[in-house]
C-alpha cells in the first residue's frame, strides 16, 4: 500500500479525506455580486407586492429641475410617470423642453408645428386641446414639447403675467378635469437645464420640486446655487414651493464616487432624499430610442425595478412603508 493509501486508511471516520473533483465549491454570500443578485430578487418581490398605489389627497404637482444637464431629468420625469401609471394612478407629464425628450420616450408626436405646450403659453390655448394619451401605458397622458418652444423665451417678455401663464393653464385644465370625474392624480413638469423663463413657469405652476441628482461630483458643483434659486421662486413667486424629494441616479454601488456622493447629498438633504437610487444602467438609456420608457422596455431590469421603488416611496407616506 502507498503512503498516501495508508494515511487514507489510518484517518478517523470522522474526518474522511476527500478528493479536489469531489469538493464543493465555496460560496461566499457576501460578495459584491452575491449582494446585488439578493438585493435585485428583494426590489423585485417589493415590487410584486404593490398593486396598486394610494391616491392623494389632491393633485401633487412636480417640477423635475436641475440646472445641470445630462442628471437624467427627462428620464426621470417619464419613467417616474409610467411607474404611477401603471399603479392605477392618473398622471399627466408637461414636456417644458424645447428638446421634446420626454414626449419622444412616451411616443407622442412632437414634429415642429404640432400642438402642445408653446400654444399653451403663448396662445393660451386651453390644455384639453392639446394633452394627448400616451399609447403605451393607461392612464398616462402628455402636453408635448415642439422646437417651436424654442422662441417662447424671448415671445414670453412681452406678455402680460410671463411667470404664471402654465400655473393659470395647468389649474384650469386640471380643475376641468376633476369636474369630469377623471382627476389627475400627479403632474410632472420635465425642465430644461436652466433657470430662463420656461423653468420659472414651472417653479411657479409647481407645489413640489424632484431634483435628481447624478452620482458624480460635478453634480454637487451646481446644487447649492440651484436651491437658492428655488428659495427666491418661492419667496417671490410661490409660497406653496417646496424641495420634498431627492433621486440619486446613475448610482454604481461598485465606486467609492457614488457612495462619497449619496452620503454628501443625504447629509445636506436628510430624510428627503429617497431611499431608492436609480442604477447606471443601459438598459435606461437604450429605452428612449425606441420611444419607450424603461418599464414597457424591460419590465424585470434593475432601472424598472428601481423606479418602481422610488414612485412607491413618493406616493406611500414614511410613516405607512
Amino acid at each position: 500500500m502507498s503512503g498516501s493509501a495508508a494515511g487514507q486508511a489510518a484517518a478517523p471516520a470522522s474526518a474522511p479525506a476527500i478528493s479536489e473533483e469531489d469538493e464543493a465549491p465555496f460560496v461566499d454570500d457576501a460578495t459584491p455580486l452575491a449582494s446585488e443578485a439578493q438585493e435585485h430578487v428583494d426590489l423585485a418581490r417589493r415590487v410584486q407586492a404593490t398593486a396598486k398605489l394610494p391616491k392623494p389627497a389632491d393633485t401633487r404637482v412636480f417640477v423635475v429641475a436641475n440646472q445641470k444637464g445630462g442628471v437624467g431629468k427627462t428620464t426621470t420625469a417619464v419613467n417616474i410617470a409610467a411607474a404611477l401609471a401603471t399603479k392605477d394612478l392618473r398622471v399627466l407629464v408637461i414636456d417644458l423642453d424645447p428638446q421634446g425628450n420626454a414626449s419622444t420616450a412616451l411616443n407622442i408626436d412632437h414634429a415642429e408645428g404640432t400642438p402642445g405646450v408653446y400654444e399653451a403659453l403663448v396662445g393660451g390655448t386651453d390644455l384639453d386641446e392639446l394633452v394627448r394619451p400616451c399609447p403605451d401605458i393607461p392612464g398616462l397622458t402628455v402636453l408635448p414639447a415642439s422646437i417651436d418652444l424654442a422662441g417662447a423665451e424671448i415671445e414670453l417678455v412681452s406678455l402680460v403675467a410671463r411667470e404664471t401663464r402654465l400655473d393659470k393653464a395647468l389649474q384650469s385644465y386640471l380643475e376641468d378635469c376633476e369636474d369630469a370625474g377623471d382627476r389627475i392624480d400627479y403632474v410632472l413638469i420635465d425642465c430644461p437645464p436652466s433657470l430662463g423663463l420656461l423653468t420659472v413657469n414651472a417653479l411657479v405652476a409647481g407645489r413640489e420640486v424632484l431634483i435628481p441628482i447624478q452620482c458624480e461630483y460635478y453634480a454637487l458643483e451646481g446644487l447649492g446655487q440651484l436651491v437658492r434659486n428655488i428659495d427666491l421662486v418661492q419667496r417671490h413667486l410661490n409660497p406653496s414651493l417646496d424641495i420634498t424629494t431627492i433621486l440619486l441616479t446613475m448610482y454604481d454601488a461598485r465606486t467609492r464616487l457614488s457612495s462619497g456622493v449619496a452620503d454628501e447629498v443625504r447629509k445636506f438633504f436628510g430624510d428627503k432624499v429617497l431611499r431608492t437610487a436609480i442604477p447606471r444602467s443601459v438598459r435606461i438609456s437604450e429605452a428612449p430610442s425606441y420611444q419607450q420608457t424603461i418599464l414597457t422596455y424591460d419590465a424585470t431590469s434593475s432601472g424598472a425595478l428601481s423606479y418602481l421603488e422610488a414612485a412607491r416611496e413618493i406616493a406611500v407616506p414614511k410613516e405607512t412603508r
